[in-house]
């Protein structure tokens, strides 16, 4: 008799925000990464790749957080005087 293994993959959806450094006198990506993972909603599954001066805020989506929302609320923390000199990649 053969165990029959039964695979269960479920797609979850994400969206990319890219934040990068304008101004060589802000901080670098490691120190921006925790100020914008703490300003943002702590219930949002992120997964940050972080740089010098770029990082990569890859969030699952779920529930009413969706792609626009995203960009919304990180537009909105990078607004900060703590980011100041960094900004969305468009």
């Amino acid at each position: 008799m053969t165990a029959r293994r039964t695979v269960r993959t479920t797609r979850t959806r994400v969206t990319d925000v890219v934040v990068v450094r304008r101004d060589r006198a802000a901080p670098t990506g490691w120190t921006t990464v925790v100020r914008l993972l703490g300003l943002l909603p702590g219930h949002w599954a992120c997964h940050p790749e972080v740089g010098q001066d770029r990082v990569v805020l890859r969030f699952e989506l779920a529930g009413a957080a969706d792609a626009p929302a995203v960009r919304r609320a990180v537009s909105r923390v990078l607004a900060d005087a703590a980011l100041r000199g960094w900004a969305e990649e468009r």
